[in-house]
């Protein structure tokens, strides 16, 4: 193994050599710590309750220089795509898929309840982003996502109701219990109604109930 021109030369069991470039890995390293850590300095920010954070704060929090933030972020679009990738994966983390061989009672409570959670883990986020959105092409994207994922919860874990509608029935069905359980109905439960946690979830509960038991009682004829 030796140092040839900045690169580390080595020759493996086989006999073959081989050339890393330690210059260019060191420096790919040093860029993704830098990505991270601006996203997570982002993160931090919503949630401590700076909803509009500027670059400016971002590098701050993140210990980097205005400059360093901008050679690694393109824009703000960039910056915005990026987070929010972030924290669809945190959320994944938190997602408990329920069984859709369940009872329905216990299938819409286990839904409403893991709802909750997870609308209250992005509320912060999501009172920011309202703020950008109407100028955010990146943040409306990330919306979109948000609300695909809970469509295709929807569909897979009352598949047992909505399966004998008809197809115009079953598409108005399954956009009303996404309407019910993605965050413009949770927002206005919890910061226009002063709801708590648990009071929204019940309400959220009692809707989701009511259009399901309405499916079925359709599918009855």
């Amino acid at each position: 193994m030796h140092w040839q021109n900045g690169a580390q030369q080595y020759t493996n069991d086989a006999g073959e050599e081989s050339v890393v470039t330690s210059t260019s890995d060191g420096r790919t390293a040093r860029g993704e710590r830098t990505r991270r850590a601006v996203i997570d300095a982002h993160i931090a920010l919503i949630e401590a309750g700076e909803l509009k954070p500027t670059g400016a704060q971002i590098a701050e929090q993140a210990g980097i220089s205005l400059r360093a933030l901008w050679a690694n972020f393109n824009d703000l679009e960039t910056l915005f795509g990026t987070t929010g990738a972030e924290l669809l994966s945190r959320q994944d983390t938190m997602f408990v898929p329920v069984s859709p061989d369940l009872d329905l009672p216990e299938r819409v409570d286990k839904f409403c309840a893991q709802r909750g959670k997870l609308l209250e883990f992005i509320a912060p986020y999501a009172r920011a982003a309202g703020l950008r959105e109407p100028f955010s092409r990146e943040l409306r994207t990330n919306r979109m996502r948000h609300i695909a994922r809970v469509t295709d919860e929807i569909e897979v874990l009352f598949a047992r109701e909505l399966a004998p509608l008809p197809a115009s029935r079953r598409t108005q069905t399954i956009q009303a219990l996404g309407i019910a359980s993605t965050w413009a109905s949770w927002s206005v439960l919890r910061d226009e109604y002063g709801l708590d946690v648990d009071g929204a979830t019940a309400v959220m509960r009692q809707t989701v109930a009511a259009l399901l038991a309405a499916a079925v009682h359709a599918s009855l004829g």
